[in-house]
């Protein structure tokens, strides 16, 4: 299996192979449709111009046209009986046809740039042959001639090709270095993310990345390592949810085996008998009671956000449950009071009777007995808004924050004492948010608590 550094080397070498030769081609096209026609034009200009100066000077036609060749030019003169006379360089390709000759010697310029062959891979103006010249006329000691000529490449770039040689040659190989080296340096933060994930497969989450780069890399690194962190934090919550759920498991377990054991004394008298039968009651009421909100809040956790939902009068729903709470409050002596507007929402009645439930339980029990508790329900544009107040023991400040974590208990004596398992609120306030609503508490310690609901 091919690694990613060499994948990304190979696919490099390929697009550079691939552009060279459509930049190639492309230039090729360029010569043929642009290039070639206007190096024609030139090149016909400057043989008219040397036929010119020929005319003008007084030099023989020997002497004249070695001199100009020197100026990187290549002569073929002929008067169309003879094999011709060559000056300067030798042409690759001496072949040309007397009809060409015969045409030129009547008058007509030869553009043989212009009409030579196009080819893919090797362009006119470096083809070194006779044919690819302009043929002009001309009149030597009174006759007249036909003058073929074209620049002479080799001579003219010769130094060029060197330099454009080894241009070429440091750039392929610079290219490909840097390439080897980029594609290293790119691929090294991924090996690192790799290790990253191994390791955290593994449970190992304290693992550090380079976050500083400014590009994709450093996003995904950030974003690797917020996940990290949150992937810590779901491990730590999974193991406090799993050992508070063994404690409150384990402990009722544990009385109900106790008191069980103690059953089977003989000597046990009718109120013992009674007494014991009532722990393992109550403890398996205990039981019962966390495994049903063990499961709410599996249920809820599987929803992730989708409930049904349906009208639900608010306003009814608070007088019944005041209604049907009536022994637990009257029990203690509490004062209890509803001031509520007409209100009708949009939710799950029994998921939002649950929530209600649970803050007004929570309420009662731990207000102590002649407490009050305040219930307030009321719309407006901004949503419906319900709030309980009651005159109970309190929460310190520094347990605030802390109330609806699950399993949380600000005092365990005391919770223990009142039959709490410390996921009521928690299960209100996951309802609360599967409602798209808020809930929040305020409290002050031996004086009261108020807890305010905000539904859209």
């Amino acid at each position: 299996m091919k690694s990613l550094y060499i994948r990304i080397v190979m696919v490099t070498l390929f697009i550079m192979m691939v552009s060279s030769l459509i930049a190639f081609i492309g230039s090729n096209l360029y010569y043929q449709k642009i290039l070639k026609p206007s190096n024609d034009k030139k090149n016909t200009e400057i043989a008219h111009d040397v036929v010119d100066l020929f005319e003008a000077a007084s030099m023989d036609e020997s002497t004249f046209f070695e001199k100009t060749a020197k100026l990187s030019y290549q002569f073929y003169i002929t008067d169309g009986k003879g094999d011709g006379t060559f000056y300067g360089a030798d042409f690759r390709n001496q072949t040309l046809s007397q009809g060409v000759i015969k045409d030129v010697l009547n008058g007509h310029t030869y553009h043989g740039m212009a009409e030579y062959p196009s080819t893919t891979f090797v362009t006119g103006f470096f083809s070194n042959e006779l044919s690819n010249s302009i043929g002009v006329p001309i009149e030597i000691d009174g006759k007249s001639h036909a003058l073929f000529m074209r620049p002479d490449i080799k001579q003219q770039f010769n130094e060029i090709h060197i330099l454009l040689a080894v241009l070429l040659f440091l750039t392929i190989a610079l290219s490909m270095l840097i390439v080897f080296f980029s594609t290293r340096y790119l691929v090294k933060p991924i090996g690192e993310l790799t290790s990253a994930t191994k390791k955290i497969a593994g449970g190992n989450y304290s693992i550090q990345l380079k976050e500083n780069r400014q590009d994709e890399i450093g996003t995904l690194a950030k974003s690797f390592m917020s996940m990290s962190r949150q992937l810590m934090q779901v491990e730590q919550m999974r193991q406090e949810f799993v050992s508070n759920v063994s404690h409150e498991i384990q402990t009722p377990l544990s009385s109900m085996k106790g008191y069980a054991n103690l059953l089977r004394s003989p000597t046990l008298s009718t109120e013992e008998l009674d007494a014991y039968t009532k722990v393992i009651e109550s403890e398996s009421t205990r039981l019962s009671k966390v495994s049903k909100q063990l499961l709410t809040l599996a249920s809820l956790d599987k929803d992730q956000g989708v409930i049904k939902h349906e009208s639900v009068n608010l306003t009814e729903m608070l007088q019944t449950l005041i209604s049907q709470t009536r022994w637990l409050w009257e029990e203690k002596d509490l004062a209890l009071s509803l001031e509520a507007d007409e209100v009708i929402c949009s939710g799950n009645e029994d998921l939002l009777y649950q929530a209600f439930e649970n803050l007004l339980s929570n309420s009662i029990k731990y207000t102590p007995p002649e407490g009050e508790i305040s219930l307030f329900l009321h719309k407006d544009q901004r949503g419906i808004t319900f709030r309980i107040e009651d005159t109970g023991i309190g929460i310190p400040p520094e347990h605030i924050g802390k109330v609806f974590d699950r399993f949380y208990k600000v005092d365990e004596s005391r919770s223990h004492e009142r039959n709490s398992s410390g996921l009521g609120l928690s299960i209100v306030k996951k309802i609360i948010l599967l409602h798209q609503g808020n809930i929040h508490v305020e409290s002050i310690p031996d004086e009261g608590t108020a807890f305010t609901v905000t539904l859209p």
